[in-house]
């Protein structure tokens, strides 16, 4: 499940179960330090309350996808599954830009950020202003991609692979978005 050892911390665990009932394997890992992960649980919070949910899941889909967390990647692909989009859309978006010319700015603006933000110049900037996205805008695709970097290099760095109950997301699905790590197979 993991390359590091935590300890068993039932209040935590109890605290943060999925709404399926168990312990994510990222609950898991940060059990050696709740206060980080409590503090990236409010920072994360703080971001994600300031976007729309739809661009705010696009932004961190392709931050994921970009930076190889099949974690990340599955989480955030099956909310767009099931909020937004139907499973064989979702799976398409890892490999193809979406049609939008708002969400293909927003994604590649994101994967950007996430492997190389020292690159990103005024233009990248000009291009999502010029589909009609604010300063603020544009800094909240910067807040989540930069966020998802933390969150998922974190969980690659100690070897935490995605939750088996991602077995259970459609096949085409579940392939497109496993892009790094295996699932973890109990």
């Amino acid at each position: 499940m993991a390359f590091i050892s935590t300890p068993e911390n039932p209040g935590m665990f109890d605290a943060n179960r999925a709404p399926a009932g168990h312990v994510p394997n990222f609950v898991r890992t940060f059990a050696a330090r709740p206060a980080v992960y409590e503090a990236w649980k409010q920072l994360n919070g703080a971001i994600k309350e300031s976007m729309d949910l739809r661009r705010y899941e696009l932004a961190t889909l392709a931050a994921a996808t970009a930076l190889k967390s099949s974690y990340c990647s599955l989480a955030h692909g099956q909310v767009l599954a099931d909020k937004f989009y139907t499973s064989e859309e979702v799976a398409a978006l890892v490999e193809e830009p979406p049609n939008d010319p708002v969400d293909r700015a927003v994604m590649a603006f994101a994967r950007k950020v996430a492997l190389g933000a020292d690159a990103v110049t005024q233009a990248d900037v000009d291009a999502l202003k010029a589909v009609g996205l604010t300063d603020t805008d544009v800094l909240d695709v910067a807040l989540a991609a930069a966020a998802r970097a933390f969150f998922s290099k974190t969980l690659d760095a100690t070897g935490t692979q995605p939750d088996s109950a991602f077995n259970g997301l459609p096949d085409s699905l579940r392939t497109a978005l496993t892009v790094g790590r295996p699932i973890h197979s109990g």
